[in-house]
């Protein structure tokens, strides 16, 4: 075979050690380095002594981002998924690993798994770390929500929203140890006053200090996650303008079931240059969202879609599910269609599959 790149180095990463092994007319080198910012500096000056131009390493865990992080902008790095390159027999050690590694690079056998720039990558981290504190919360209120049940309270049967305005005045009192429900009902405000006589009967219960205990407890953690998220909202706010040129967040939120949540994870995980995915249907498939293969003997069986980038693909089947509540647009008559035939859950992966092919031609062709 060919020598696509004669100056290059395959990396096999661990926690806490790499194995480099450089590959050059001159020969073969094999060296590790601790996974220490210093010994990383030193596994950059080893590579550039052998004037290396390519790097390729396994996307191990998050093991990779330290190592990626240092040689990124000075080496043409390439993180590779490993099971591209796994599975050949023989190869029992880690210098073994680097060394296939920097063979299938130097014949051009690697292709890269797409890392976004710098900028992407940091708005990236916050939108996918914003997820788990949502859910976290949504735990938390569904928590609070049982004690209120096993206390006798019927709160939530009455009111909307327990930890709206009226919701929080009336738990305040209970902790307090108000307990006279006329007194409580009393609290309510606005459009919840007319429900005055249902709200006393929703609030005659069984208060124990146990269960006062767990309301502010939770209460307490609700308000953290809260004031967390305020921040992280702040932070994600001031990466956006880059991001958002010609409005594309608000031609993104035109897609049915889009909100602005939604819209942004699309931006932060997929990014404005739509040249790196051949088309849409790439770009569906990078995100998890096509159909597996399974073809045995000639007969197509059927097969799980892929994990791929399940920030994404959540998020995306997120919006789908709630075309569930709408029959008034194009796509939440597909999803009603497909859901009948095929089950909800394969509706809203295939719904979810649509929504990213939107925003792909609404990102590529910008504002026109």
């Amino acid at each position: 075979m060919d020598v696509v790149h004669p100056y290059c180095a395959g990396l096999d990463v661990h926690k806490q050690s790499v194995v480099a092994c450089t590959l050059t007319p001159k020969g073969k080198q094999l060296q590790s380095f601790k996974t220490m910012t210093a010994d990383l500096l030193s596994l950059a000056d080893w590579l550039r002594q052998q004037s290396i131009t390519h790097v390729a390493m396994e996307s191990t865990g998050g093991y990779w981002k330290p190592i990626f992080n240092i040689l990124e902008g000075e080496f043409e790095v390439l993180l590779v998924n490993a099971k591209h390159i796994k599975f050949v027999p023989g190869r029992t050690t880690d210098v073994k690993d680097a060394e296939w590694i920097g063979q299938l690079l130097q014949h051009g056998l690697l292709k890269a798994s797409f890392i976004p720039e710098a900028p992407q990558r940091e708005l990236r981290e916050l939108t996918r770390y914003r997820t788990p504190l949502i859910q976290e919360r949504s735990s938390e209120v569904n928590r609070l929500h049982k004690v209120l049940e096993d206390a006798n309270l019927k709160l939530s049967s009455v009111a909307t929203d327990v930890l709206g305005v009226s919701g929080r005045e009336m738990l305040q009192a209970i902790l307090r140890g108000k307990e006279d429900p006329a007194a409580l009902a009393e609290l309510a405000k606005g459009r919840l006053r007319t429900k005055i006589s249902e709200l006393e009967r929703a609030l005659s219960g069984r208060v124990k200090e146990s269960h006062r205990l767990l309301l502010k407890l939770q209460l307490e953690h609700i308000d953290e996650l809260n004031l967390k998220l305020e921040q992280l909202e702040m932070e994600i706010a001031k990466l956006l303008p880059p991001f958002d040129q010609d409005n594309l967040l608000a031609r993104v939120q035109t897609i049915p079931a889009v909100g602005e949540k939604i819209a942004q994870v699309i931006v932060a995980e997929v990014g404005t240059d739509m040249q790196r995915f051949a088309s849409a249907g790439h770009l569906a498939a990078w995100a998890g969202l096509t159909p597996g293969k399974n073809e045995r003997a000639g007969r197509n069986r059927s097969a799980r879609t892929n994990k791929a980038n399940r920030y994404l693909k959540s998020a995306l089947v997120e919006g789908a599910n709630r075309l569930s509540r709408s029959h008034d647009t194009f796509l939440a008559a597909r999803f009603h269609r497909l859901k009948a035939r095929r089950g909800q859950k394969r509706a809203a992966v295939a719904l979810a599959r649509s929504i990213l092919e939107i925003a792909y031609f609404l990102i590529l062709h910008g504002g026109v």
